[in-house]
């Protein structure tokens, strides 16, 4: 399985079967700037709640790809109005698709669309896919909830926001990563604002301390998982 990062939340998984692209925010990202979005393809689109620093490429890569997007309810009424109709809209829960098992959990945070309408609860999502498993957190706070996954699943990695002040900061994202028991964890949710920079030294070392690693790949790497 291949992971490539665009920035901000938005990265690209590519299974033995499918292209998954979640939380579709690049041209509106100044560190991402060299990204060329209209060349991004998608099999399916995975979105995690409805703000605009998730959603701002959305309607443009559905029409452009026709990918099937993954959403809450509310986000897919809002993307009908905007002419997308290939949507799989689920709830806290889990759902076989072709490529595998989605199961979207639970965040906290917050969620509401660009024309300022509700957008469902946030979410993240656990993968079962190829063999292995992966949980991507969404923008959240660290919730106890957490603990339920290492219960149910065998994580390889864990893609976590780590920027802070809306989500998560480092010291929060490796106690997540002790909740989740997962000891591989992607950063996401960082440096795209000032608000949310963050010290890339000090983050990957406080991993190092609790014996985890932290991957922080440049935008437009991509990775071997």
């Amino acid at each position: 399985m291949k992971y490539t990062y665009y920035g901000q939340s938005c990265f690209l998984l590519e299974t033995s079967s499918a292209k998954l692209l979640f939380d579709p925010f690049i041209s509106g990202n100044p560190l991402a700037k060299h990204i060329k979005v209209e060349e991004i393809a998608a099999d399916y689109i995975l979105v995690s709640h409805g703000h605009g620093d998730h959603v701002a490429d959305l309607v443009d890569i559905a029409k452009r790809t026709n990918a099937k997007v993954i959403c809450m309810p509310e986000i897919a009424g809002w993307l009908q109005k905007q002419g997308v109709t290939n949507i799989h809209d689920m709830n806290i829960g889990k759902f076989k698709f072709d490529f595998g098992t989605v199961r979207m959990v639970s965040a906290t945070h917050s969620s509401s669309l660009p024309d300022g309408s509700y957008g469902g609860n946030p979410a993240g999502f656990v993968l079962d896919v190829d063999g292995m498993q992966i949980y991507f957190a969404g923008d959240t706070g660290l919730t106890l909830d957490m603990k339920l996954l290492a219960e149910l699943y065998q994580l390889e990695y864990a893609i976590l926001p780590i920027g802070g002040n809306y989500t998560m900061d480092p010291d929060d994202a490796v106690i997540a990563a002790e909740y989740v028991n997962c000891d591989k964890v992607i950063g996401v949710h960082y440096d795209s604002f000032p608000v949310i920079s963050i010290d890339k030294n000090f983050a990957v070392e406080s991993f190092k301390r609790a014996q985890k690693t932290l991957l922080l790949p440049a935008i437009g790497e991509t990775l071997a998982l």
